[in-house]
């Protein structure tokens, strides 16, 4: 007889299967940073599109990712994540390769819109499986799910980390956008190679009456998780101003997007180092409930800085404590609403939940971005109060939501 105890290390130690998938989630957001932060500057500057249009094409972008995720959720219900998997990889592979040939409106919509939907395929079956293998791996350790889950989200951000910094050394020597492009496809041919190789085969889950009459009970009709989901769009909404607000600001603090680069890889940093011990002293101190909350306020205060922080000299330090509060409140938050979904539906439709999690949120940031693309022209105090009504809002929402769980006790496991 042997008894498990939670883990207290800094990192738990994660089985075969964990370590696969966090190691997909930095090689995914490696290749697709490599390109994202450049993206608004191309439209705009090298094809010349108007504000509300890159704004559009950013939403989406954004919609055909996060909005689709319910397919990709549901498809991973049915048939496992293998196949889901590796026909996300072949799309992003392709919808790379096409942007960088892409020279107009339509052609860039269908590129980006291809890229998100290869994510909308891809993601909602490696996360989705992640939150499953949390759960298993809390039931047998001890070990709150949010610190598994916080180290799938910090290999993700050092994913994100290195994007940046592999676009920006391709521009530095001499290539342009298209070349980061292809640099991103490359990457994903790797990752397409190495889960053909090491993913393991599920078999397909049988179709039953009672899996087709849980769908809107256990999902559609959950109010729980749908209040979930309008408090996690209110998170994305905001994070999203880091593709299209920042870069504006930054422009107008310096006069160029030089500097963007460096901002991004700053939020991925913080996440890289400090995304486990603040997660670690959350999920033990914190109801869930409580770290939605206090993450949105984190959020909303680095919007209401921005307009208040000093130009001059100083005239990158509104961008950097937007990008630090952010990140502050994103870390906070994202492991707690990531944590709660298999709580609150039923695990045959976890892959469906955790896909519709991100649709609502995908639809939110389609109708965000274009109304936030025309008030970038609009006076900064204007434009950043409203930005931090959405957060604050989201904030509100969440109070509505029961407690959640604490940490569990330690379970007793019982082996031969």
């Amino acid at each position: 007889m042997t008894t498990a105890t939670p883990d207290t290390g800094a990192t738990p130690a994660l089985k075969p299967y964990l370590r696969l998938l966090t190691a997909t989630q930095f090689a995914f957001n490696t290749g697709f940073y490599a390109v994202l932060p450049y993206l608004a500057a191309h439209l705009g500057d090298g094809l010349g599109m108007a504000g509300w249009l890159v704004g559009l094409v950013l939403g989406l972008r954004t919609f055909s990712q996060q909005g689709l995720f319910v397919v990709g959720g549901a498809l991973t219900d049915r048939y496992g994540p293998r196949p889901v998997v590796l026909t996300g990889c072949v799309l992003r592979i392709a919808g790379f390769c096409w942007l960088a040939q892409a020279g107009s409106t339509a052609t860039v919509i269908g590129a980006v819109l291809l890229i998100g939907f290869a994510a909308a395929l891809f993601s909602p079956a490696v996360e989705s499986e992640t939150a499953r293998a949390a759960v298993a791996h809390e039931t047998a350790t001890g070990t709150p799910r949010a610190q598994v889950l916080a180290v799938f989200s910090a290999a993700g951000q050092a994913g994100a980390f290195l994007g940046p910094l592999l676009g920006s050394l391709l521009l530095l020597l001499g290539g342009d956008f298209r070349t980061a492009c292809l640099a991103g496809a490359v990457v994903f041919v790797g990752v397409l190679a190495g889960h053909a190789k090491l993913m393991p085969h599920r078999p397909r889950r049988p179709r039953t009456a009672r899996t087709g009459a849980a769908l809107p009970r256990d999902v559609f009709a959950n109010r729980p998780f749908l209040v979930l989901c309008l408090v996690y769009s209110s998170y994305l909404v905001s994070y999203n101003q880091l593709y299209l607000a920042l870069p504006a600001e930054v422009e107008r603090a310096t006069g160029s997007q030089s500097a963007l680069g460096g901002l991004f890889a700053l939020s991925s940093l913080l996440v890289v180092v400090a995304q486990l011990p603040l997660t670690r002293w959350s999920a033990r101190r914190l109801p869930p409930r409580t770290a939605l909350v206090t993450g949105l306020a984190v959020v909303a205060t680095g919007f209401a800085a921005v307009p208040l922080a000093p130009d001059g000299p100083a005239g990158l330090l509104p961008a950097a404590a937007l990008v630090v509060l952010l990140t502050l409140g994103q870390m906070l938050l994202v492991p707690a609403a990531r944590g709660l979904v298999p709580d609150l539906v039923d695990d045959h439709r976890l892959g469906l939940a955790t896909g519709a999690l991100s649709s609502v949120s995908g639809l939110a940031v389609l109708v965000g971005s274009a109304a936030t693309g025309t008030l970038l022209d609009t006076p900064g105090a204007v434009l950043w109060t409203v930005l931090a009504t959405v957060p604050l809002t989201g904030a509100a929402l969440a109070l509505t939501l029961s407690g959640g769980r604490r940490t569990p006790e330690p379970v007793t496991a019982v082996t031969d």
